[in-house]
C-alpha cells in the first residue's frame, strides 16, 4: 500500500460515520476527522481518530483526504474558500465519496493537477448496513496508478471495489446505478399498490417475484424493508437527495443528445413525493403518494 501516513476524512453523516470508522479500525493509519456536527467527532476520538479543527486543518495535516458529503453544492463549499483549492499541495490526494456532477468532479481535478495535486471520484453504492459493516461497493474513476494505491484503503470499507475509467467515470457509472434503482423502486411501488387493490397480498407477491425474473437488489431492500411494511424514516437516503441524483443523470443524457422519458417520469414522481412533504423522508416514501393519489 502507498504510505499515505494521515488519511483525513471530511463529512461524518449517516454513510461517513461508519465509513471513517472502519479506516479507523482498518487502515492502521492516523486518521483526522472533521464534521460541523460535534456528536460524530466525539465518538469517533473516543475510538481512535483525531479531530481537526477545520477543512483547511485535515488539508495541512493529511496525505489522502476523503470526502463524504450530501451533494455537489457541499462539495463546492469546501473546495472553495479556505478549503481544498487553496490549502491542497503537490502530490496530495483527494477521494469523493459522494455522488455529485461529473463536469464539476472534472473541474476539480483539473484545478488540483495544476498543483501537482489528485481527484478521484469514488461514489458508493449500499445501505447505511453496508457502510457499517464494511461491504459496501465502490466505483472508482481515476488513472491506472492512482486507482492502485488508494484501493487498499477503499477496501477498508468496501468489498467491491471498480475501477470504471478516468476522472469521471465514477461518477458516471454511479448515477447510472441510482437512476435505475429509482426506476426500479418505483415500478415495485406500482406493482404492490395494484397487488393490493386486486386482492393479492403485497408480501405473498414480492416473495414470489424474489424467486423469479424480476427479483433484485430493490426488491429484496427497498421493496421489502420499506414499501411493504410502510417505513419510510428520515436520515436515510431522502427523496430530495434522489431528485439530486436523478438530476446528474438527466443532464448527463442532454449533454449527449437523448430523451430518456422513464427517468423523466421519475423525476415527476419524486418531485410530487416532495411537494407532499416527504422530501426527508427516505425515498421509496413514493409509493406512500401512489396510493394516496387512488384514495387509499
Amino acid at each position: 500500500m502507498t504510505e499515505y501516513k494521515t488519511i483525513g476524512f471530511i463529512g461524518l453523516g449517516v454513510m461517513g460515520e461508519p465509513i471513517c470508522r472502519n479506516v479507523v479500525k482498518k487502515s492502521g493509519r492516523r486518521v483526522l476527522a472533521f464534521d460541523l456536527s460535534a456528536e460524530p467527532l466525539a465518538r469517533l476520538r473516543g475510538e481512535g481518530a483525531e479531530v481537526a479543527a477545520s477543512v483547511a486543518d485535515v488539508l495541512k495535516q493529511s496525505d489522502l483526504v476523503f470526502l463524504c458529503l450530501p451533494s455537489a453544492r457541499h462539495v463546492r463549499a469546501v473546495f472553495e474558500g479556505d478549503g481544498i483549492l487553496k490549502n491542497v499541495r503537490a502530490g496530495q490526494v483527494v477521494v469523493d465519496l459522494g455522488t455529485s456532477s461529473v463536469s464539476q468532479t472534472r473541474d476539480f481535478a483539473r484545478q488540483l493537477a495544476a498543483k501537482g495535486a489528485s481527484w478521484a471520484d469514488a461514489p458508493i453504492a449500499r445501505t447505511r448496513q453496508a457502510a457499517q459493516d464494511g461491504t459496501l461497493s465502490v466505483m472508482v474513476g481515476t488513472t491506472a496508478a492512482l486507482y492502485a494505491a488508494i484501493e487498499p484503503l477503499i477496501r477498508c470499507f468496501a468489498t467491491d471495489v471498480t475501477h470504471c475509467g478516468d476522472v469521471g467515470a465514477g461518477q458516471v457509472t454511479k448515477i447510472l446505478n441510482n437512476m435505475v434503482l429509482f426506476e426500479t423502486v418505483n415500478a415495485l411501488a406500482e406493482a404492490v399498490a395494484v397487488a393490493r387493490r386486486n386482492g393479492v397480498d403485497a408480501k405473498l407477491l414480492l416473495e414470489t417475484l424474489s424467486k423469479g425474473s424480476a427479483d433484485s437488489f430493490a426488491l429484496r431492500n427497498h421493496g421489502m424493508k420499506a414499501i411493504l411494511p410502510g417505513v419510510f424514516p428520515e436520515r436515510a437516503f431522502s427523496t430530495e437527495y434522489a431528485l439530486k441524483d436523478l438530476s446528474y443523470a438527466l443532464e448527463l443524457a442532454s449533454d449527449a443528445g437523448l430523451k430518456i422519458r422513464g427517468a423523466e417520469l421519475v423525476g415527476t414522481i419524486l418531485q410530487e413525493a416532495i411537494d407532499a412533504g416527504s422530501g426527508d423522508n427516505y425515498f421509496p416514501v413514493i409509493a406512500k403518494h401512489l396510493g394516496e393519489s387512488k384514495g387509499s
